[in-house]
């Protein structure tokens, strides 16, 4: 038990408490007494509320179980099932036609396109990475990946061969984004300003580099006749440099394991490094000791000789938890844990203001905003919820209204079918709107549970809802104004190592009138910014604009197999793969802590993984159990079999404990937990067991 201090009926964590007084409130000259007397009324008036919409949630979840119960083994006649969401109020009257309102929001969100980063908070290395990906080498992107369709580089040192193939894939990629007048780029010998078609391109220039701009992204190229690469360059071309990451969202969310106040405290303190400007992190790589921080802004005389400065770094959102769970961090005066989003919207807010205040080494937002993604809400009443405590955040901490913006995360399915509904109640600050096919899927599979037995999980992707969910996000989003003033987003790819086939399928993600799409990696931004050089997202958003947007009844269509009698061979294979994916991450998060990594799938592609991963896959197993397509045997013998294909696949890890031969620990009973009580768990959410068994693992 941590020591706790008490302040106006609260217990909170000592070492939290004195975090928040000593390094957030005392540069910002708040008062202590009071911050801790109104926190105390914000809770007052909050926790009630959240707990009434996660008891509606449940309210909501118990009738539509009975109502697919009561119709076993007949087909979901979709008139009468829409009549039947609407009565119980689980889809809601259409608002008016209106357009958002949010106002001082920075042009990376408004009105520029390019590609966002997600990292886990606690990972310092991560973080700093992230935040200093807004500039990538192409150069670099194309040498150490599989994007480059050319025979791979040597082992050892620099080879020629492949060098040359990179220089002539960006010489390329030039031509594309800043054709020449009369000329290729490989035909350019370096001097002066290049002969562009259209010299408004043309943005400045300092000492060894050239910077242009095209669909408001910037390209620099690096001049050097003395590097290694330019001397044997025609043009003396050492590099060309993509802006790429425009922002990113430092995650306390799915992507980290944090279970308690000392789990908290290292996300708030990282996300208060990162805001202040100050964070560092020291590492061994390759024999060396390296320290990162992070990157100063870019500096240029600009094309009319007035100094040109661009930020070095990506624009941060902070992602807090959504309204289920709780903490131990600050217990309640009945001794109840604190709802953890209520606390994640104070005290990252309170963080937030340091940058609104300039306390900052570096500006985050140049539009004075603070940029919150509020991810897992189900309809329109939790995103009304959101408005308020956000607007009572502000009055807290003094800050004036609409300062703290939201990106809506549309990965619920109630939120999904209200999606209007939901930006109007946030109309005055959103700032994003996403899919995501896990989350999303997950909620698919538990909102209809009863309904029958799903599909393949592989078959997910390529239903009628999926398609449906995709481009109503997008067309619901610009019919509400969102196109010019906020993000409309897509989900991660998840593969790092496969790079060649990212650039030939995530186009799709600009096409589809996305203004920002996620990626695992630095490396991976800069390469899918290219992606955004040649789409014109805002071009696209204008034509797409008039396309009809696809009907509820197409959304809501349940992804049933309905007549499919799966062989032997396709349900272990099926098992088998939901299996190794489960325990590959389970393993990691409960025995380690790790939110986030590459985690190898059953056919040893690493795949970066968060706590979506686990909802699908729990989800699915419980499913087919439930409606005996598969038996408790078969699910026990695919997750004692992939536990040894897990347990051979973090061989090379030391801090790794084995699966196999430990079934009576926590990470293999989490497991068991995660499919044997997913039909219990609260939208199929993963989260209140593994915090659980991760509470355990820490208390050894």
């Amino acid at each position: 038990m941590s020591d706790r201090v008490e302040k106006n009926g609260l217990r909170i964590d000592a070492a939290l408490a004195g975090f928040i007084e000593a390094e957030v409130l005392a540069p910002l000259g708040r008062e202590f007494a009071a911050f801790w007397r109104d926190f105390a009324g914000l809770l007052d008036r909050f926790v009630p509320r959240n707990r009434a919409l996660l008891a509606k949630r449940e309210d909501l979840q118990t009738q539509i179980d009975a109502w697919h119960m009561e119709r076993a083994g007949k087909p979901i006649d979709m008139a009468e099932y829409k009549a039947f969401l609407a009565a119980i109020g689980y889809l809601v009257p259409e608002p008016a036609p209106f357009e958002i309102a949010t106002q001082n929001v920075d042009r990376e969100i408004a009105t520029m396109a390019g590609p966002q980063l997600v990292v886990p908070v606690l990972n310092a290395r991560f973080l700093l990475n992230a935040a200093n990906a807004r500039w990538g080498s192409l150069y670099d992107a194309y040498y150490g990946t599989d994007a480059l369709d050319a025979p791979p580089a040597r082992p050892g040192d620099y080879d020629p061969v492949r060098g040359e193939a990179v220089i002539i894939a960006a010489r390329a990629f030039l031509d594309l984004a800043l054709p020449l007048d009369g000329m290729s780029w490989s035909d350019w010998d370096g001097e002066g300003v290049p002969p562009l078609c259209d010299p408004g391109h043309y943005c400045g220039q300092r000492p060894g580099g050239l910077l242009f701009a095209h669909h408001g992204l910037h390209i620099e190229l690096v001049l050097d006749r003395d590097h290694p690469i330019g001397r044997t360059d025609r043009a003396g071309i050492a590099d060309v440099v993509l802006e790429a990451a425009l922002t990113t969202i430092c995650d306390l969310e799915d992507s980290v394991a944090a279970v308690d106040a000392e789990d908290k405290l290292a996300a708030y303190r990282n996300w208060l490094g990162v805001i202040r400007g100050d964070l560092a992190d020291t590492f061994a790589k390759g024999g060396q000791t390296l320290t990162r921080t992070l990157a100063e802004d870019r500096r240029w005389t600009g094309a009319d000789g007035n100094e040109l400065v661009l930020p070095g770094r990506s624009l941060l959102f902070v992602r807090n938890v959504g309204h289920l769970m709780t903490n131990s961090a600050v217990l309640l005066a009945d001794g109840s844990e604190i709802p953890e989003g209520v606390l994640d919207a104070v005290v990252t807010s309170a963080i937030g203001a340091h940058d609104v205040t300039g306390l900052s080494k570096y500006r985050n937002s140049r539009e004075a905003s603070i940029y919150i993604v509020k991810p897992k809400m189900h309809g329109p009443e939790e995103c009304a919820f959101t408005n308020d405590l956000f607007d009572a955040v502000e009055d807290l901490l003094g800050l004036p209204r609409h300062t703290v913006k939201v990106g809506v995360m549309d990965e619920e399915r109630r939120t999904s079918a209200n999606l209007a509904a939901c930006i109007h109640a946030v109309k005055d600050r959103i700032v994003f709107i996403n899919t995501g096919f896990l989350d999303r899927t997950g909620d698919e599979i538990h909102t209809s549970m009863r309904a029958g037995p799903m599909i393949r999980k592989g078959a997910m992707k390529q239903s009628g809802w999926i398609a449906a969910y995709e481009a109503r996000n997008v067309q619901i989003g610009l019919a509400c104004g969102l196109s010019g003033k906020a993000q409309i987003g897509k989900g991660m790819w998840a593969a790092p190592d496969m790079m060649h086939d990212m650039m030939i399928q995530k186009i799709a993600h600009p096409r589809s009138g996305a203004n920002t799409a996620w990626v695992p990696s630095p490396t991976a931004a800069t390469l899918h910014a290219m992606h955004y050089h040649q789409v014109g997202v805002f071009d696209a958003q204008r034509d797409l604009a008039a396309k009809p947007t696809p009907s509820v009844e197409e959304l809501l269509a349940v992804p049933l197999a309905t007549g499919q009698n799966f062989s032997e061979d396709e349900v272990r294979e099926e098992l088998d793969n939901n299996a190794q994916g489960l325990l590959g991450y389970v393993v990691r998060w409960i025995d380690q802590g790790v939110g986030c990594s590459k985690v190898p799938d059953i056919n040893d592609v690493g795949l970066m993984e968060d706590r979506a991963t686990l909802r699908i896959s729990s989800q699915h197993m419980a499913n087919w159990l439930l409606h005996g397509v598969c038996t408790e045997a078969q699910v026990m013998d695919s997750l004692r079999r992939m536990a040894a294909k897990v347990d051979a696949q973090n061989a090379g890890d030391p801090l790794y404990e084995p699966l196999t031969g430990n079934e009576d620990k926590p990470a293999f009973r989490a497991a068991l937990d995660l499919v044997f009580k997913g039909v219990e768990q609260p939208s199929g959410y993963t989260e209140p067991l593994l915090h659980h068994w991760r509470q355990i693992r820490k208390q050894g």
